[in-house]
């Protein structure tokens, strides 16, 4: 359907979902190769399409300048060369790795004689909303495609021009594959009424994975009437412990927060032990203003960084994704634990130590979806992980956790194997 027959947006929705729905049952027994076809096609595709991406993609750049985005969004939003040899790279990557689906575990005989285990399965027709990244795309069709499911893409409005430039390229990897162009689709109206139709189809959708702002998120979690995999915010803390090579931990703090502001794994809070602040906090304080990062800090980190703004309470809880960032001096660990696990967003934190045993206690204690020693939030990606790519992290604790990347858009039933038993 195209974008001139969807003034109708209920009825568009729901053609889309049927039309998924009956492409799902295809993709969910292809063979791993023609799904990889299909990838593979997709990123010389993606090669061979730059300067129609580019020029799409600016369309959407000067729309966002003209209706005043602030420079973090325009950021997200960029289709740079890098940013697209990242896609067809991921795209790369999801192929080469092994497919999940019909994989069979846990195989065990019970006394009955029969043989339990359970068998990886797809999970259907997946809705994915998101905002600004194009790229998301890309990465969102290739893990849908991969996992044996099909997908409904609804991106925001300030990336229309790319996103449909972009879902060309994707439709015509399947058709080269021979799989039916429905297996991925992208909402080809920005009327924001397709939102909420894509989340009230269950018998169209299986799941919905929101990418995108609090608000977004948390509406999207409340009128669902399908299940969600969701995070709402990215609040990441860097904790740089007494027993911290200060070198190591000089180099994590300015990357985890400068390397990108717009990212759900930037760092928001740095910790610091009061035992090594005098030392480690006036230098970062230096490498910060390089960078023109405004900080805001607690009583302690004022007295040792006089430009520190004084922090307030609401500071510890705000995702800034732009060059903030909020510095607190904490007397030990457990106050470093106390701090993240009631402020953060379960989404990504990390200690600086070199101590073995403070280091395995924080990955126990930190209740977040990834808990790191001594590296920088910003590795917390799906890309980075050897996942290929993500369809989005994952702050619950269900189902899937963390970078979702194949395994967590599959579920498992269990298989039983007998050899004529009956149940006495």
């Amino acid at each position: 359907m195209t974008v001139a027959d969807t003034a109708d947006v209920r009825a568009y929705m729901q053609s889309l979902g049927q039309q998924a729905r009956a492409a799902a049952t295809v993709v969910a027994r292809a063979e791993a190769s023609v799904k990889n076809l299909a990838l593979l096609a997709t990123a010389e595709i993606l090669d061979a399409s730059r300067s129609e991406l580019e020029a799409a993609n600016q369309k959407d750049l000067d729309n966002a300048r003209a209706n005043g985005l602030t420079e973090a969004m325009i950021d997200r939003l960029a289709l740079t060369p890098d940013r697209i040899d990242t896609m067809i790279e991921g795209l790369r990557q999801v192929a080469a790795l092994p497919d999940p689906v019909g994989s069979i575990t846990n195989m065990k005989y019970v006394p009955s004689g029969i043989q339990i285990g359970q068998m990886r399965v797809p999970l259907g027709v997946i809705g994915i909303i998101y905002e600004s990244r194009p790229n998301v795309t890309v990465e969102a069709a290739s893990l849908c495609l991969k996992s044996g499911n099909a997908t409904i893409l609804r991106g925001g409005s300030e990336a229309i021009h790319s996103n449909r430039a972009i879902a060309r390229c994707l439709q015509d990897g399947l058709r080269q594959a021979g799989l039916p162009l429905e297996a991925v689709q992208v909402v080809g109206t920005t009327d924001r009424a397709a939102v909420g139709e894509l989340i009230t189809m269950p018998e169209y959708v299986d799941v919905i994975v929101p990418r995108g702002g609090k608000g977004l998120i948390e509406r999207i979690s409340k009128e669902a009437r399908v299940p969600v995999i969701k995070h709402l915010d990215g609040i990441c803390h860097v904790f740089i412990d007494d027993h911290a090579d200060l070198v190591k931990a000089r180099n994590i703090a300015v990357n985890a927060k400068t390397h990108r502001y717009g990212t759900c794994n930037t760092m928001e809070t740095l910790l610091v032990h009061q035992a090594v602040a005098a030392e480690i906090l006036p230098v970062l304080a230096k490498d910060y203003a390089e960078k023109e990062v405004e900080l805001r800090g607690c009583e302690q980190t004022c007295a040792l960084i006089p430009e520190a703004k004084p922090a307030t309470e609401e500071d510890w809880s705000t995702e800034y994704l732009a060059p903030v960032l909020a510095i607190r001096v904490v007397a030990d660990m457990d106050e470093a634990i106390t701090h993240i696990n009631h402020y953060g967003s379960h989404h990504t934190d990390a200690i600086v130590t070199e101590n073995y045993t403070r280091s395995r206690r924080f990955l126990r204690e930190v209740d977040s979806s990834s808990v790191m020693v001594n590296a920088s939030t910003r590795f917390a990606d799906g890309f980075e992980y050897g996942l290929g790519a993500e369809i989005g992290i994952s702050t619950d604790k269900i189902h899937a956790r963390g970078p979702v990347g194949l395994e967590g858009l599959t579920s498992q039933k269990y298989v039983v194997l007998g050899d004529g038993q009956i149940r006495r």
